[in-house]
C-alpha cells in the first residue's frame, strides 16, 4: 500500500509538472521535432530567460534531451511516450472541452 501511494504521490508531481502553460507550451513546441532555444522562444511566446529555465527542469525531470549543434543547444522530447501522451490529452481534451472551459475550480 506504501508504495502505491508514493508512486501516486510521484505521478501527481508529474503531472503538476506538465500543468505549467510554459512548459507545456514548450513540449508541445518540441512536437515536430527538435528545436534550438530561439526557435522554442518564437514558438511558444516565453522570454529567453523564462524558456531556458523551464528546459532546464524539463530536462533535469528527463522529458526533453538536448544536444549541442555547433554553436546552439537543441532540444528534443526525449521519449515517444511523451508524445503519445501529448497526443492522449489533446484527444482527451476533444471530449470534455466545454466542461473544462466552464470549470471554476481550476482557474488559470
Amino acid at each position: 500500500m506504501e508504495a502505491t501511494r508514493e508512486r501516486l504521490a510521484l505521478k501527481a508531481k508529474f503531472f503538476r509538472g506538465l500543468a505549467d502553460r510554459s512548459r507545456l507550451g514548450i513540449l508541445e513546441s518540441l512536437r515536430d521535432g527538435a528545436r534550438n532555444v530561439g526557435e522554442i522562444v518564437a514558438a511558444t511566446g516565453l522570454t529567453q530567460s523564462n524558456a531556458s529555465m523551464h528546459l532546464e527542469c524539463l530536462y533535469c525531470c528527463g522529458l526533453v534531451r538536448r544536444e549541442r549543434r555547433g554553436r546552439f543547444i537543441y532540444y528534443r522530447l526525449r521519449s515517444p511516450r511523451t508524445l503519445r501522451l501529448l497526443e492522449a490529452a489533446g484527444k482527451a481534451l476533444d471530449e470534455v472541452e466545454s466542461h473544462i472551459q466552464e470549470c471554476a475550480r481550476y482557474e488559470d
